[in-house]
């Protein structure tokens, strides 16, 4: 049996982790994913699915951590992590009998929860997580989807729609340290005040969307819905200040369009996701 030694800030690190996906799943309505009432636009996960899922993954966002407390320049952290990541994704799998309830969020979180702790290590300023990001994935796409077409490989959704479209996702997200959740989202989630915490989580979601190139939009529907998807959501912030009644109509009319359509913006869950923990670690570890 291997044995860890684990910091207790890797601990904390990761719990938090496990919480943004607690809380990403929890707000109504569900605008197409997954929440405690409805399956939105999916027929085969449902919120106990998702609950599994996210702590079968209390494990790898520990080691991810706990690397980024590592001697490892940045370059070497990243590979470091994607090894763990891997694992993590087996006992996903296993743990959902198959069903991809968060490949794309491990991702991510794997990479803030490693960034997080380096970060904190090197006493550094919060902010300057995104740049760690960035130094940490730099070259990722030249290096997993520009020479796509020279292997015989099963491709995943990712590298389809790459080979398709062009679109990097969330590839070229963090390679150029979540633009979406530094620019917009944080300050978005952090900065809200009219509503409750469901509200919250409603308007950073919506924020996202109007930003986000979502992979799984793009292959489940195509990307004439995803500019579609964007605009709807661009109308919702922009209809945010002037009357709180249209909002709330316009939110309902999004969540029926979607589900309706068979529209999952998985995509942007998980930036909510990140954004999420991210908020908690600037509050509670800076």
């Amino acid at each position: 049996m291997i044995k860890y030694e684990v910091s207790d800030i890797s601990f904390k690190i990761a719990s938090l982790a496990v919480k943004s996906l607690i809380y990403e799943l929890i707000h109504f309505p569900s605008l197409g994913l997954v929440c405690a009432t409805s399956k939105g636009s999916h027929k085969d996960m449902d919120v106990f699915t998702f609950i599994d899922s996210s702590v079968s993954l209390i494990k790898p966002f520990i080691l991810c951590a706990e690397a980024g407390f590592k001697d490892l320049s940045l370059e070497e952290l990243f590979s470091y992590i994607r090894d763990i990541g891997i694992l993590g994704e087996k006992d996903m799998f296993t743990c959902t009998k198959g069903i991809n309830t968060h490949k794309g969020a491990l991702f991510s979180l794997g990479i803030l929860c490693a960034a997080s702790a380096r970060c904190i290590k090197e006493e550094d300023d919060f902010l300057n997580i995104r740049t760690i990001i960035k130094s940490m994935t730099k070259g990722l796409s030249s290096k997993e989807l520009e020479l796509l077409n020279k292997y015989d490989k099963k491709l995943t959704h990712g590298e389809e729609i790459y080979l398709r479209y062009g679109i990097k996702g969330i590839r070229r997200e963090a390679e150029e340290g979540f633009p979406i959740i530094f620019n917009h989202s944080l300050k978005a989630y952090g900065e809200f005040s009219f509503g409750d915490f469901n509200d919250k989580l409603i308007y950073t979601l919506i924020m996202i969307m109007q930003y986000c190139l979502d992979t799984n939009i793009i292959y489940r529907n195509g990307m004439d819905c995803l500019y579609d998807v964007q605009n709807k959501a661009r109308e919702i912030i922009e209809i945010y200040d002037v009357s709180r009644k249209m909002y709330l109509e316009k939110i309902h009319d999004l969540n029926e369009y979607l589900i309706g359509n068979n529209i999952s913006p998985g995509g942007s869950a998980d930036i909510l996701s990140a954004t999420i923990f991210l908020h908690e670690v600037n509050q509670k570890l800076f």
